[in-house]
């Protein structure tokens, strides 16, 4: 039986982690003659090109494109049986990479951050804010942290906690325009729209009915904090975790309208790469963070 060249599908992976190589030959340790070689081999042995090479420009061919993720897993599982093996015998210690959206990142992200430094002094953080949509895998992170109803997906997804999400408006915008009474009323006014989850707002009401509608308003952005001078101007009406409306409610510049129809699904998950092989510093945090978090969010 012929074994997989696992030597080369690692190094395809370190060239496309790296986009060059140069960079991936730096990373590993070897020379770009050994890569290259390593490469061409298993380009051989698949019968087909994973690159694209000009002399400025390095670029992955379909087949390539089809094939980078699975080198991914392929160096990813090794990488983690061989640290796993290590951190057995030892604290664990090395570079975990995390995503965050930025207002959460902010205000909760970064001080649990500093507390997992200060318990585990051998474990790097390499925090990421971004309210994007990060594909974790093809960007090498290591946890995700996402607020959203979770679609289906390849990843592994653990529900932290339930976020509360509040419809709110200005006083002075539901003066002029009229408060909804029903969700479906919110079709007629101006609605702020999240600019990474454009779609269907979902409500449950109080005697289980369900009820959907497609905003439509003068105002998308990519993060919630940047919806509030619009709100509180009383431009509109935006639909914004708790977190980052409950100050301007206990203030009196937004009101929640529709208190009785809350949206469906809203959670905090964390979220790793489908692989089931994790190195322990990984592991650390991701039990750390889903212990901060699931109190974080039941005690507010």
């Amino acid at each position: 039986m012929r074994l997989p060249d696992f030597e080369a599908w690692a190094m395809f992976a370190c060239v496309v982690e790296h986009r060059s190589f140069t960079a991936a030959a730096e990373a590993i340790g070897v020379s770009k003659a050994t890569v290259s070689k390593a490469v061409a081999r298993l380009e051989t042995s698949l019968g087909t090109t994973l690159f694209h090479r000009t002399s400025r420009r390095l670029a992955l061919t379909d087949s390539g494109q089809a094939l980078a993720e699975r080198a991914a897993r392929i160096l990813v599982e090794a990488r983690g049986a061989e640290e796993a093996a290590r951190d057995a015998a030892s604290a664990p210690t090395g570079l975990v990479r995390v995503a965050a959206p930025i207002t959460f990142g902010i205000r909760f992200v970064a001080d649990a951050v500093a507390d997992l430094i200060r318990a585990h002094p051998g474990i790097e953080i390499d925090l990421r804010l971004s309210d994007a949509r990060v594909d974790i895998v093809a960007e090498n992170f290591d946890i995700a942290l996402r607020i959203a109803d979770l679609p289906d997906s390849s990843l592994r997804a653990r529900r932290l906690a339930p976020v509360t999400v509040r419809v709110v408006a200005a006083p002075e915008y539901l003066t002029k325009h009229g408060t909804p009474r029903h969700p479906a009323e919110l079709a007629t006014h101006a609605c702020f729209a999240y600019a990474n989850a454009i779609g269907t707002w979902h409500f449950r009401g109080p005697d289980g009915e369900e009820a959907a509608v497609r905003p439509a308003g003068p105002l998308i952005t990519d993060n919630g904090d940047a919806m509030l001078p619009a709100l509180c101007a009383g431009l509109g009406i935006a639909r914004l975790p708790d977190f980052i409306v409950d100050p301007e409610l206990a203030a009196g510049r937004l009101v929640e309208i529709l208190p009785e129809w809350p949206s469906a699904g809203i959670a905090l998950h964390l979220l790793t790469p489908p692989s089931p092989l994790r190195p322990a510093r990984v592991e650390v945090v991701i039990d750390f963070l889903a212990e901060r978090f699931r109190e974080l969010c039941t005690g507010r």
